[in-house]
């Protein structure tokens, strides 16, 4: 359906004013790194387009850095139209003739020239560059690829002192050649590259799409590892409007870019709910299962105690204060979502019994669960246990056992397989849990 100004409007959460405490709590995370905000042509056209450079104002004005890459597809195709001339590629990723050139160069032109306008009216200095150095793709499968080129390198030094000097670049789909003639470059592929260059902690891909659709349903994540496969082994999953997309996204994490983001850049505050909230609105890929599990350190005590309050009032875990949560947080493992923590689990050892831990505290926030990160996390956490030598693992639940038992490899256990103190406490406790055992092989 449409907005009052026309904008695609979707059932996604709206920042309001009181969500700013939540919005501030990624400041100091944000604060100083680096995002490549990637813009199809089609997005610069939209009547959006006023409200997301509002969103990139925004951005600086907390302290992250922001580079913009564009497209011109939609631009390309309406300019070619307009001259009744046919173009040979509108994506920059196959045969790029001399007319079709030149029609992308006055295209790219004009949408730089549009960026331009749009975030000098939001009071941001900016400056169209040349940064690109490309050489000719040549000759692929026996056809000459013409004025097609592959970016050689981005002028990192020269882009990091626009940064530096509080400016946002703008980068166009246009590389420069060894002798300075211009060659036409996939600004899908172009992202990618400029993210690697300088380090950038996200890429996002800002598009008339609601996201990584899988079969014609929306993935809210998935690992490079499962995209990588999906596209060796059915591309045809994918529409091919977002297949560009993909590839060049699990390129960007194979050189070293964390995460990449899909969001729908028609939708009002889109970038903005990407980026500061939990559940976002378009769709992340992250660099592995594992890469977002890490040990938990003393700043997660506050979040770890939130995280698990709905449990422990369903009396699904043990109630532990913040003070026993700092006490033990070596024993914590948390999850994370674009550095949010969306889940928990704890990992302890018995002295005496060096062949056995105990996996507890199991705990998904409801948006996640049925994702399977509940299984990661007891998995990853088995796989410590097994590396510290332990041949067996423990864990204790109420309420989750048939989780344990059909899901983890768990099986009943009787509570005499406990370590002498850690039977006393099962007992004190009085929740008569289950107990149940995985053989670590």
């Amino acid at each position: 359906m449409s907005t009052g100004n026309g904008s695609v409007s979707a059932a996604t959460p709206t920042i309001k004013p009181a969500d700013l405490r939540g919005i501030l709590k990624y400041v100091p995370r944000f604060q100083g790194q680096c995002f490549v905000l990637a813009l199809d042509g089609a997005i610069v056209a939209d009547e959006n387009f006023s409200n997301l450079l509002v969103d990139i104002a925004v951005l600086r004005s907390l302290g992250i850095r922001v580079v913009l890459v564009h497209g011109i597809g939609l631009q390309l195709r309406e300019l070619a139209a307009q001259r009744g001339i046919p173009i040979t590629n509108d994506d920059g990723a196959g045969v790029t003739d001399a007319a079709t050139l030149e029609l992308a160069v006055r295209a790219s032109a004009r949408v730089s020239q549009l960026i331009l306008e749009g975030l000098t009216q939001n009071a941001l200095k900016c400056a169209i560059t040349n940064a690109v150095r490309a050489l000719p793709v040549g000759i692929l499968r026996g056809v000459d690829q013409q004025h097609t080129g592959r970016v050689e390198r981005v002028d990192k030094e020269f882009v990091l002192h626009l940064l530096n000097a509080g400016i946002v670049p703008i980068i166009q789909p246009v590389g420069y050649g060894p002798e300075g003639l211009a060659l036409r470059v996939n600004s899908d592929q172009l992202a990618a590259e400029v993210a690697e260059a300088l380090g950038a902690s996200k890429v996002l891909y800002l598009s008339p799409h609601a996201g990584l659709e899988i079969d014609g349903v929306l993935r809210r994540e998935i690992s490079v590892d499962a995209l990588r496969t999906l596209l060796k082994d059915r591309p045809e999953a994918l529409p091919e409007a977002l297949q560009s997309k993909a590839v060049h996204a699990v390129r960007a994490i194979e050189t070293g870019v964390p995460r990449v983001h899909l969001v729908d850049g028609r939708v009002f505050d889109s970038l903005l709910n990407e980026i500061f909230s939990n559940e976002g609105v378009g769709s992340l890929i992250y660099a592995s299962d594992y890469q977002q599990i890490r040990q938990a350190r003393k700043g997660d005590v506050r979040f770890i105690w939130s995280l698990t309050r709905h449990a422990v009032r369903r009396e699904e875990l043990l109630n532990r204060t913040q003070q026993t949560i700092e006490k033990n947080i070596d024993q914590f493992y948390v999850f994370e979502i674009d550095e949010n923590i969306i889940a928990c689990v704890t990992l302890s050892y018995y002295p005496d019994h060096p062949q056995l831990a105990e996996v507890g505290s199991l705990y998904v926030l409801p948006f996640y669960q049925n994702r399977g990160i509940g299984k990661k996390m007891v998995d990853y956490a088995c796989m410590m246990a097994k590396e510290r030598g332990a041949t067996e693992v423990v864990a204790l639940s109420t309420q989750s056992y048939s989780f344990f038992t059909s899901r983890l490899g768990f099986a009943e256990a009787d509570k005499s397989i406990l370590p002498e103190a850690r039977l006393k406490s099962y007992e004190d406790s009085g929740r008569n849990a289950r107990v149940m055992l995985r053989a670590l092989t």
